[in-house]
């Protein structure tokens, strides 16, 4: 299960294939196919074990000219063995890839006994490379081999798409048995643009993802061509499919056809809300609390419905709230005491009293805690403040807040001469929130070698990348095997089609997809799917996004190193740290190169067409493209390094001043002291920036302990000191 969301953030993150992403409230039937293959294939790559070092899997990555030779060394040894299996199938790979099916024959020929994990993809294979040698009745008696050999495995539906091309009734059976299969939905499209007067296939695509954007033309044509032929679930699915695209005006249009439920009555009243229509909204709140008065979805709705409302019955909405939904009471009683601050002073302070006799470990709780050691701080009384935020460590441990109120416990520490407790402080921020910017810097104050402010432009780490990549944690055997030799294609086909429930995504299958993404260069889908694992929100899912986090294979999907010897090179050149350009290009574009932002920013690191002229007028580069990676790195590091000139090298200041711009910050610097450089970010009057720094400088800190040994080995001895 997820969190609530706010309205305007986007969940959609489509594979493009019509694999949904996020949960449903709907009815799904299990494929039993497919989780009968699943049960058979959960057994290891045998004779080997499959993950440990590999030269074939080391190869895979290399230009095809240098990897043939190694991989023909190994294929030609005596002996069977998984390397020689793995080689022989990649070399197969590569020459049915150049249309030479005769020699890929040869390499094929009785692999599927001697590497079982990947049997059926074998006969597949096989089949295709009797095809480019115009064998084409050999190649269909191979794959009826398939269907007969491995009938449960996923693999099945390509067996069928490729007899449909010599017996149509194949094809049906591929729309029947497999209705989401990536096969399947190439299938439709391409029926649908001989004949687009289909409505069951218009249908079948909208069915196979209510979550994937680019289906949206499905459910548009449905919604104005087939309207009186819709039912109340097929409203149901194309609302869904409309919500979590953003389109919310259509989704409440959709909704209100669809079969009666506490979640299509709430986005239906959601909707209505998010399109200015008030007075609609408040009847159709009205309606959910009336019919659903149990369900979760109606405080959720209550708590909507005081936004709207006037103080009176907006306090009345909010009690109810505490009384009857508890799980939602710390939110009430904040927006509470916030109502009654302008009215009543004396009730809203008693109402942020039972906040925090009652809630205390509520993040809301939390937040109310740090407003009032902020205040206590500003008021120079850092005694106050220190009481204020330091149980936001013991009771709060996970929530927000709990980076910085531990390192400003620290901070108002040392002002109060406690060095001691500073220095425990620090120590305490690092160890429980390591991936923090507050982490970075309290590493700093405790005299880390990691770069501070006015150092860590020539601060020049070492960067070492895995050299293999590590198993996705989802997903048949025969999947990972096709992933670690870097058949990536076919894997991910395979695990889309052995999604069970396509709605309801566990969290190792939700990594797997933002996995699938970072290996397609979609790099913010893929980056933003692995960081909303953080909103389940089920005690199992919890655990399981706990246990993912401890594996190096969790952070080096998070922290992504793309253009890597573009950014090493570029970075050389300008004398800057690759690991901030790095950090810098994550926070501006999430590494996609064509990205623009609604202001006319283009690429990688963000350069406007105008800035982009006049870089080139600098550089002496007339040629050039911003959605060019190489042209963009260049640009982008050139104006990095040009911001470090105007503000003496100092990172804090060139940092703000590629979000603010430099005139903005040298006027902070007249109107705040910047002695302090912490108490300088604080007072940054523009939110963005302020959030901009935090974000591009807690990038750093990651790629920094993710990618160099050195950090990596002091973060474990702060784990796990002895």
């Amino acid at each position: 299960m997820f969190k609530k969301f706010p309205p305007h953030t986007p969940l959609i993150l489509g594979l493009g294939s019509g694999v949904a992403l996020f949960t449903l409230t709907s009815l799904f039937l299990f494929h039993p196919k497919i989780l009968a293959w699943l049960d058979r294939n959960s057994a290891s790559v045998p004779s080997q074990d499959p993950n440990q070092s590999s030269a074939v899997v080391d190869s895979a990555s290399l230009p095809q000219t240098e990897r043939d030779v190694k991989l023909k060394d190994v294929a030609d040894a005596n002996a069977p063995s998984l390397e020689r299996s793995r080689a022989r199938y990649l070399l197969a790979m590569d020459l049915l890839r150049k249309y030479e099916g005769g020699p890929a024959l040869k390499q094929l020929e009785g692999l599927e006994k001697q590497y079982p994990v990947l049997a059926p993809q074998i006969l597949l294979k096989q089949g295709r490379a009797y095809e480019l040698s115009n064998d084409s009745e050999r190649a269909r008696e191979i794959w009826q081999k398939l269907l007969e050999t491995y009938p449960q495995s996923p693999v099945v539906a390509e067996a069928y798409y490729s007899l449909g091309k010599y017996d149509p009734s194949y094809h049906e059976k591929l729309l029947k048995e497999y209705p989401r299969h990536p096969r399947t939905l190439a299938l439709i499209r391409q029926r649908l643009q001989e004949n687009p007067d289909q409505f069951p296939l218009w249908l079948q695509l909208a069915k196979a993802n209510p979550f994937d954007p680019t289906l949206n033309q499905a459910r548009d044509r449905l919604v104005k061509d087939y309207a009186n032929q819709l039912t109340p679930a097929d409203w149901a699915m194309i609302g869904a499919g409309y919500w979590q695209s953003g389109l919310y005006e259509k989704a409440y249009k959709a909704y209100a056809k669809a079969t009666p439920s506490p979640e299509q009555a709430y986005r239906y009243a959601r909707g209505l809300q998010i399109a200015k229509k008030l007075p609609e909204a408040r009847t159709a709140y009205q309606k959910l609390i009336k019919t659903y008065p149990q369900a979760s979805e109606t405080g959720l709705g209550l708590l909507r419905l005081a936004q709207i409302s006037p103080n009176r019955d907006a306090i009345a909405y909010l009690d109810r709230i505490v009384k009857q939904f508890p799980d939602r009471a710390p939110e009430a009683l904040e927006a509470k005491a916030k109502l009654l601050n302008s009215t009543n002073a004396q009730a809203a302070s008693q109402t942020w009293q039972t906040l925090l006799n009652k809630y205390p470990k509520s993040d809301e709780a939390a937040d109310y805690r740090w407003l009032m050691a902020q205040r206590a701080a500003k008021s120079g009384d850092y005694a106050k403040a220190w009481q204020w935020a330091q149980p936001i460590a013991v009771n709060n441990p996970d929530s927000q807040i709990a980076p910085k109120a531990a390192f400003w416990v620290g901070k108002w520490a040392q002002k109060l001469g406690k060095n001691q407790e500073a220095k425990q402080a620090f120590t305490y921020t690092i160890s429980r929130h390591p991936h923090s910017y507050y982490a970075w810097r309290s590493a700093v104050l405790l005299g880390w070698d990691v770069g501070d402010f006015t150092t860590v432009r020539s601060y020049n780490p070492t960067t070492v990348k895995p050299a293999t990549r590590n198993d996705p944690p989802a997903g048949s055997e025969a999947f990972k095997e096709l992933y670690r030799i870097g058949e990536d294609t076919d894997a991910w086909n395979l695990f889309q089609a052995e999604i069970v429930d396509p709605w309801h995504l566990t969290v190792d299958e939700q990594f797997n997809l933002g996995l699938y993404k970072l290996s397609r260069n979609q790099n913010l889908e893929g980056i933003n799917l692995i960081w909303r694992l953080r909103e389940r929100d089920t005690p199992e899912e919890k655990e399981a996004w706990k246990v993912l986090r401890q594996n190096d294979k969790y952070w080096h999907a998070l922290f992504p190193f793309p253009y890597y010897d573009s950014i090493l090179q570029w970075s050389k050149d300008r004398q800057l740290n690759p690991l901030l350009v790095t950090a810098l290009i994550r926070q501006e574009s999430r590494f996609e190169k064509e990205i623009r932002s609604p202001v006319g920013a283009v690429g990688l690191m963000q350069i406007m067409p105008d800035t982009g002229k006049y870089i080139a007028g600098n550089t002496g580069n007339k040629s050039y493209s911003l959605t060019n990676p190489e042209d963009n790195i260049m640009m982008g590091t050139w104006y990095l390094d040009y911001t470090h000139g105007k503000f003496a090298g100092n990172s804090l200041f060139a940092v703000a001043s590629y979000n603010a711009g430099p005139g903005a910050v040298s006027k902070w610097k007249q109107r705040f002291d910047f002695s302090d450089p912490d108490e300088f970010v604080e007072n940054i009057p523009f939110r963005e920036t302020k959030g901009y720094i935090e974000s591009v400088f807690g990038n750093y800190w990651n790629y920094l302990q993710i990618y160099n040994p050195e950090i990596q080995e002091q973060m474990k001895r702060v784990a796990n000191p002895s």
